[in-house]
């Protein structure tokens, strides 16, 4: 099955530019898609100092949706919006005062790529920071999600007037382009060497990233990984190891009590361990073969399991109230998206979550997203005003939303 490789070099444009982003991208563009990707074949879409967060979400959530294995090579600068103080991918017309609104948050990295079957996606990273994100990216660190392995490095501001280099991608880039692709453990370190010898002081005080994708049996916990912590580099930049395989309990070997034992001591009898389940996998296969209904009923089934388990309103519920939601969209039913993503903003409002939460915001604009989407104007007239009213409650970072809400169903109500 091809690959599909996603280039992103990013970095304001002026004085608040720390790092030449775009400088990486020739040296990618050299190397075979095949070996960027670890695939036979691959399609490349390589995406340089782009204007605006909308043409970066679109790309990214073409290359998510894609079948086949998925690796992102992004380069560039984090900064904090002043608002909420999370990090966003600063863009070309990024500004402090205007990263809200003109950066790519980096949540929405996760959110695009969590229904991904875990270990299909990779994620390399060479990004910079100002003093501000780099103090907050060292107490909070970066993650790409359960199911990402996230390789890579962030680095502190340059000097004063300096403009920094990405020496770790330009060194990933290199080492690719002798046209062998080792192991994503290997190639990572090789490229930490390969970089640390052309710039020994970042050796000193580069974070590395090293996270690879977690499996858990049961039900996938949508939280962080913790495999794999986020930690500044030593001097020797130490092999970063994959994390230890999750271990699960082996039921005890019955025995029959009428059966006669023999004198010398039993031989255990050895139980394999059961494979770790992944419904993502099976959901995702099914969504790539048409089979709408049948992933739509293994999420409902999920989602059931984690209600049972857990509880109306636990993380797990949502998670695949969530998947059932981007399922539905899969399969063209705006309606029905639209109905289940206002039912999760919901679920994460009552649990207790802030208006601006990151997860709360990203259910009502797809709400809001998938409503505009729905051809039946009777069911658009009746999911308008729970959108009106939740839109009124959160109003995410689109100016002008709630009016375009209600400006729409003035339309039909109209008509």
């Amino acid at each position: 099955m091809p690959g599909t490789v996603l280039l992103i070099a990013a970095s304001p444009v002026g004085r608040g530019c720390l790092v030449d982003a775009a400088s990486v991208l020739p040296v990618l563009a050299a190397v075979a898609p095949s070996v960027l990707s670890g695939t036979d074949t691959a399609n490349v879409v390589e995406l340089a100092d782009p204007l605006q967060p909308q043409a970066v979400l679109t790309r990214l959530r073409a290359a998510a949706t894609a079948p086949g294995p998925l690796t992102v090579f992004l380069t560039g600068q984090l900064q904090l919006d002043r608002r909420q103080r999370r990090p966003h991918l600063a863009l070309a017309r990024t500004t402090p005062a205007t990263v809200r609104y003109t950066g790519f948050p980096w949540h929405w990295i996760r959110e695009e790529l969590r229904l991904r079957a875990p270990g299909s996606t990779t994620l390399l990273v060479d990004l910079h920071t100002d003093a501000e994100t780099w103090q907050q990216l060292a107490a909070q660190p970066l993650t790409g999600g359960p199911g990402v392995a996230l390789y890579g490095r962030v680095a502190p501001p340059p000097p004063r007037r300096a403009l920094a280099v990405p020496t770790y991608m330009k060194s990933l880039a290199t080492i690719l382009r002798s046209g062998h692709r080792p192991p994503l453990a290997d190639l990572h370190q090789q490229a930490l060497t390969r970089s640390y010898a052309e710039d020994p002081d970042s050796a000193r005080r580069d974070l590395v990233l090293a996270a690879e994708p977690r499996y858990l049996a049961g039900i996938p916990m949508p939280g962080p990984a913790t495999a794999h912590g986020y930690a500044a580099a030593p001097a020797a930049a130490p092999p970063v190891h994959p994390a230890a395989p999750p271990t699960y309990p082996v039921a005890p070997v019955p025995y029959l009590a009428a059966v006669p034992m023999p004198a010398s001591p039993p031989v255990a009898v050895p139980v394999p361990e059961p494979a770790p389940v992944d419904p993502h996998a099976e959901i995702t296969a099914a969504v790539q073969n048409g089979r709408h209904a049948e992933a739509a009923a293994l999420a409902e089934r999920w989602e059931r399991t984690a209600l049972r388990t857990y509880g109306p309103g636990a993380d797990e519920v949502v998670h695949w109230m969530e998947v059932r939601a981007d399922l539905a969209m899969f399969a063209g039913d705006a309606e029905l998206s639209c109905r289940i993503w206002l039912a999760v903003a919901d679920a994460r409002l009552t649990a207790g979550q802030p208006p601006d939460a990151p997860g709360v915001e990203a259910a009502v604009d797809r709400a809001h997203h998938q409503w505009g989407r729905i051809g039946d104007s009777a069911r658009a007239r009746e999911l308008g005003p729970a959108l009106a009213d939740l839109r009124g409650r959160v109003p995410g970072r689109r100016q002008g939303a709630l009016d375009d809400i209600r400006r729409n169903l003035s339309r039909l109500q109209t008509h």
